[in-house]
């Protein structure tokens, strides 16, 4: 069975939603879990429903533009966070672990590949994971230089054994998955997680093909599919 990892998008203290990673435009998020969009309630209702692991995105922090890193740590006692808090290099990704049970390290802000491999020297692979984020299917970084087969290698190097394909562009978009991206990665499946745009359809089929698990926002908030 496929496992579905709720995701929650912080903003101002609250959680947010929206499409293609657009920002700006991000509006409260309405979702059949809480009465409101207050990440605490929030978490509650999904741990009620069977949730047992929950990523959260610190919009704020990735854009150092303040923090929800206080709720974060009250939600982390309600379920196990996997955070994606902007981690730019060792020091911020040692500092998050006193908040969170697993940091991302995304490619979006990561500062170079020195700090990727330092962090896999350092700290447990089993707190550790990396977000291969994409837009228009290509490695979306402010730093790195790379094409996505080259960051793929990266990882094999590393033994990096938790990895997300985050395609940016079909977040909050009920799209589905991004069919060549997986393909690229198709080898490393076992380790896989799934994110950007899923539906109930497109779950399926990645639970046929062979994925262990996925990230769900839009389609597990308005109730179109269960956590179990």
């Amino acid at each position: 069975m496929i496992k579905k990892i709720p995701v929650l998008d912080l903003k101002d203290g609250q959680a947010v939603s929206g499409k293609s990673g657009l920002r700006d435009t991000y509006q409260p998020l309405q979702t059949v879990f809480a009465p409101s969009s207050n990440p605490v309630e929030i978490a509650q209702g999904l741990k009620l429903n069977g949730a047992d692991e929950l990523y959260i995105a610190d919009l704020d922090l990735i854009e150092s533009n303040g923090h929800n890193i206080n709720d974060i740590k009250l939600v982390n006692t309600i379920i196990p966070v996997i955070l994606d808090a902007g981690v730019k290099n060792a020091e911020s990704f040692s500092f998050f672990l006193n908040y969170a049970f697993k940091i991302i390290v995304p490619t979006e802000t990561l500062e170079s590949l020195d700090d990727l491999y330092e962090i896999f020297e350092k700290y447990p692979k089993e707190r550790t994971v990396v977000s291969v984020d994409v837009k228009n299917n290509e490695l979306f970084s402010k730093n790195l230089d790379l094409t996505l087969h080259e960051f793929k290698e990266v990882l094999a190097d590393i033994g990096a054994t938790q990895i997300i394909l985050l395609d940016i562009t079909g977040v909050g978009t009920n799209q589905g998955y991004n069919k060549e991206l997986l393909k690229e990665f198709e080898d490393m499946k076992d380790n896989l997680i799934i994110a950007g745009g899923l539906n109930k359809d497109s779950i399926d089929e990645l639970q046929e093909l062979g994925i262990k698990k996925v990230l769900v926002g839009t389609s597990l908030h308005s109730g179109e599919i269960s956590i179990i």
